[in-house]
C-alpha cells in the first residue's frame, strides 16, 4: 500500500519527439525539447531560461513539494537532530608553515567557513590571537548560492588568492586579498577553476581558466596589478577529452601543470626560477597510463601504472632528467595492494595504501630504506592523509574514523613514530559508539566476486528482516566510499535503519581490477553488485527487499536508474541525486562539457558501434518500461555542469508517462544551485533532511 495519498494529478511533460540515427540505429526522445538551447548562457544568469521550461520544473516542485508536505514536521526534526551534532563553532587545528600556522573555523549560526592564522607556537584555542583573514559569511551576504574555494598564502605570507563561486556553475571568481590590510587588490579574474599557484616571489601567480565547454583548458600567468586580459597563456591543451590543473611545491621550485583524463595522464613542470620559460614534458602521455609526481629535493618521486603496474608503484628520477627513461623503482609494484597517494618530505616517503578494502598510511626512511606502518583494528575505517605544509619535518598530519568512531585528528612524528591525539570530532547532542555496530560483510555477485558491504545499526536493533535500511552505492571513476564517521545517518540508524555502503566495482575498494571490472563493457557490473548487495542483506535478515531503500548520486544515481529498471521489486524507494541517468544521449553529444572526458569511463558511442550498444543496454533513460518501479525521486540542480538538469528531469517526465500506475515519481529542483547542492553547512543539512524524510516515510515508519 502507498504511503503517498491524496496527491494531486501529476505534472505531465508536453511530448515533442525528435529522433537521431547512429549505426543505423533510430531513437526518438519525446522531451528532448527540455533541454534549454541557450543553456551555456543560462548556467552564468538563470534569469534567460525558457519560461516554459521554468514553468514546468516549478510544476515538479508544487508536486513534490504536494507529495512531501506530511513531512514538514519530520524534516524540522531531522535537521534539528542533525545540526545538534555539529559543534557550531567548530575550529580546525591550524598547520605550520613559517612564522604562523593556518586554520579555519566557523561561528554560531555560520554557514561559511573562516580563514585565519596564528603565531606559529601559538595556543589554537586562543581565539585573541587569530588574525582573522577571509570571513565567509561576510562574503556570502546576499548571495543564495555561495562556496569558497579557500585562500592560498604567499611564500613571505603578504597576500593570499581566494576564490568563490556565487552561481553554483563551478566558474570561480579570483581575487587577491592584503593578509595585513585584509583589503582586495583590484585584480578580479573571472571564468577560473578556483584556486592559483603563487610564484615564490609572491607577484605573480598561475591558475586554469574553465572554457565555455567548462572545462579547465588553459593555464595563465597572472601579474598582480595587471588586467586578466593582458595574463600570459602559459599552456593550453587542445584535446577536448583532456582536463587541467596546476598545483605547486613545498619546495617552491617547480609549477606542476595536471593534464589528464579519467585513465591517461601527462606533467608538464615549470621551473620557477625561470616563470617564462616554456613547461617541459615529463613523459608523454600513453593511454591508460597514469602517473603523479611530488618533489623530494634532487629528485622527483613519481606514483604510477606503468609497465603493467595495475596497482600502482613509486619511482624516482633525478629533477635534472625527469622523463620515463631515467625512472628507478623505488617501492614496487604488488598485486592488490592498490597505492592511492604519495607524498615526500627532506627524510621521508609517505604513502597511503588499501589492502582487501582497509586502508594504511606507509611510511619509509629515504636515507635507510626502512619501512613502516600505521594502521588500526576496526572491521572498516577510514584514513586521510593531510601530510604537512612544510617539507623540512619529520611531523605529518592523518585523521582516522570509523562509522562508530568520531573523526579524530593526529600528529605523527616519522622519526620517533609518536602518535599525538591534537582533536576528537565532538558531537554536541552526545554519542556513545558502544550503543552502535559497525560490520564489514561480504555479498556474493553473480560471477562470484565477494563484495564488500559497510553497516551501522545501533546495538538493539533487532535483525529479524524487519529493520528498514537505508543502502548506498556509488561505482564509478574508480572513487572509494570510504567507511567513516558519519553523524547525519544516525538520524537514521536511532530510528532503526540498517544504514549500508556497498563497495561495488567501479570504485577501486579492492585494487585497480575492482575498478576495470566496473567500467565500459562491464559496467553492468556495478549494478549487479548492488543488487547483489541487497539481496545478502536480506538474506542475512538484516533487512527485507520492501524495507531497502536505495540511495546514489551523480554517477550513483545512474546506479539507482539502473537498478531501479533492472530489479525495481527489490527495493522499497529509490532516491536519485543529481542522477547521471541520460547516459547515452549525453555520451552522444560531444558539446556537452564533460562527455569527451568521460568516453574512457563509459565508452564513445559516436566512434563505436559497440560501445553505443554497451550503453545503450543500461542507459537508465533508454530503458524505462512498464514496470512496477517503487516509488522514486530525483534532485537535480538548475545551474550543475555535471549531470545537467534536463537529465533527472527527462527520466521523471518517462518514468510517469511509461509506468502511470506506479511510483509516485517526484523531481526537486533546486533553482538557485549547481551539482553540489546548497553550499552553507546547515543549508546542505536541510537537503539531508529531506531526503532521510523521504527514505522514513518510504519506509512507512514516519
Amino acid at each position: 500500500m502507498s504511503v503517498f495519498k491524496n496527491l494531486p494529478a501529476p505534472p505531465q511533460a508536453a511530448k515533442k519527439p525528435v529522433s537521431d540515427t547512429h549505426h543505423g540505429i533510430t531513437r526518438t526522445d519525446d522531451y528532448a525539447w527540455l533541454r534549454a538551447d541557450n543553456w551555456q548562457q543560462m548556467f552564468k544568469d538563470t534569469s534567460i531560461l525558457d519560461p516554459e521550461i521554468r514553468s514546468y520544473l516549478e510544476a515538479e516542485n508544487a508536486y513534490m513539494d504536494a507529495a512531501m508536505a506530511d513531512t514538514k514536521d519530520l524534516q524540522k526534526a531531522l535537521f534539528a537532530e542533525m545540526k545538534g551534532r555539529i559543534k557550531e563553532d567548530d575550529s580546525s587545528i591550524p598547520m605550520k608553515d613559517g612564522p604562523f600556522a593556518y586554520g579555519s573555523a566557523f561561528v554560531t549560526g555560520g554557514e561559511q567557513p573562516r580563514y585565519f592564522r596564528i603565531p606559529r607556537d601559538g595556543n589554537p584555542t586562543d581565539e585573541a590571537i587569530r588574525d582573522l583573514l577571509l570571513d565567509g559569511d561576510k562574503e556570502a551576504a546576499g548571495k543564495d548560492y555561495f562556496r569558497l574555494a579557500g585562500i592560498d598564502h604567499t611564500t613571505d605570507h603578504a597576500f593570499g588568492i581566494w576564490g568563490y563561486d556565487d552561481k553554483g556553475s563551478e566558474y570561480y571568481t579570483l581575487r587577491i586579498r592584503d593578509l595585513v590590510t585584509k583589503q582586495d587588490l583590484e585584480d578580479v579574474l573571472e571564468n577560473t577553476a578556483g584556486g592559483g599557484v603563487w610564484a615564490p616571489d609572491g607577484k605573480s601567480f598561475f591558475y586554469t581558466l574553465q572554457d565555455e565547454n567548462h572545462r579547465p583548458s588553459k593555464v595563465f600567468h597572472h601579474i598582480v596589478g595587471e588586467p586578466q586580459s593582458s595574463d600570459r597563456l602559459v599552456y593550453e591543451e587542445n584535446d577536448p577529452g583532456f582536463f587541467m590543473g596546476v598545483g605547486g611545491s613545498l619546495l617552491d621550485d617547480v609549477i606542476y601543470i595536471d593534464i589528464h583524463d579519467h585513465e591517461t595522464s601527462e606533467y608538464r613542470i615549470l621551473s620557477t626560477k625561470d616563470l617564462l620559460a616554456e613547461p617541459q614534458l615529463v613523459a608523454e602521455r600513453e593511454e591508460g597510463v597514469e602517473y603523479s609526481m611530488t618533489e623530494g629535493g634532487d629528485v622527483f618521486y613519481i606514483l604510477t601504472n606503468a609497465d603493467d603496474a595495475k596497482d600502482f608503484k613509486i619511482v624516482e628520477a633525478p629533477v635534472s632528467a625527469p622523463g620515463k627513461a631515467n625512472w628507478k623503482e623505488v617501492v614496487p609494484h604488488e598485486p592488490g595492494r592498490l597505492i592511492l597517494n604519495h607524498m615526500a618530505f627532506a627524510r621521508h616517503l609517505v604513502w597511503l595504501e588499501r589492502r582487501e578494502g582497509l586502508p594504511v598510511i606507509m611510511i619509509r626512511d629515504r636515507k635507510t630504506g626502512e619501512e613502516h606502518s600505521i594502521a588500526f583494528a576496526e572491521e572498516a575505517y577510514s584514513l586521510g592523509l593531510q601530510g604537512a605544509a612544510e617539507y623540512d619535518t619529520d611531523v605529518i598530519r592523518f585523521s582516522y574514523s570509523s562509522m562508530t568512531t568520531p573523526s579524530q585528528l593526529f600528529d605523527y612524528n616519522m622519526a620517533t613514530r609518536e602518535r599525538v591525539l591534537l582533536k576528537t570530532q565532538e558531537v554536541p547532542s552526545g554519542h556513545n559508539p558502544a550503543d552502535y555496530v559497525t560490520r564489514r560483510v561480504f555479498a556474493e555477485a553473480h560471477d562470484g566476486e565477494q563484495v564488500p558491504v559497510t553497516l551501522l545499526y545501533r546495538r538493539d536493533t533487532v535483525l529479524d528482516g524487519s529493520a528498514p535500511c537505508l543502502l548506498y552505492g556509488y561505482g564509478a571513476y574508480g572513487i572509494t566510499i570510504p567507511a567513516g564517521f558519519n553523524t547525519n545517518c544516525l538520524s537514521l540508524v536511532d530510528r532503526g535503519f540498517v544504514y549500508a555502503i556497498a563497495h561495488i566495482r567501479g570504485g577501486k575498494d579492492k585494487g585497480f581490477s575492482w575498478y576495470e571490472d566496473g567500467k565500459m563493457e562491464k559496467k553492468a557490473n556495478t549494478f549487479k553488485d548492488f543488487i547483489a548487495a541487497a539481496d545478502h542483506l536480506v538474506k542475512e535478515k538484516f533487512t527485507a527487499h520492501d524495507r531497502i531503500i536505495a540511495e546514489g548520486g551523480s554517477a550513483g544515481g545512474m546506479l539507482m536508474g539502473a537498478v531501479a529498471n533492472m530489479a525495481p521489486e527489490k527495493f522499497a524507494g529509490i532516491i536519485a541525486a543529481v542522477p547521471f541517468v541520460d547516459v547515452l544521449n549525453t555520451m552522444l553529444d560531444d558539446t556537452l562539457p564533460l562527455t569527451p572526458p568521460e568516453w574512457p569511463e563509459w565508452g564513445n558511442p559516436i566512434e563505436s558501434e559497440e560501445e553505443y550498444r554497451w550503453i545503450a543496454a543500461y542507459s537508465p533513460y533508454d530503458n524505462v518500461e512498464k514496470k512496477p518501479y517503487p516509488p522514486i525521486i530525483a534532485l537535480s540542480g538548475l545551474t550543475d555542469p555535471r549531470v545537467t538538469y534536463w537529465e533527472p528531469t527527462k527520466w521523471i517526465a518517462r518514468l510517469r508517462a511509461t509506468a502511470p500506475e506506479a511510483g509516485p515519481f517526484l523531481l526537486k529542483t533546486n533553482m538557485a544551485a549547481g551539482h553540489g547542492g546548497k553550499s552553507g553547512r546547515f543549508q546542505r543539512l536541510e537537503e539531508i533532511a529531506f531526503e532521510y524524510a523521504y527514505a522514513i516515510k518510504v519506509a512507512g515508519i514516519a
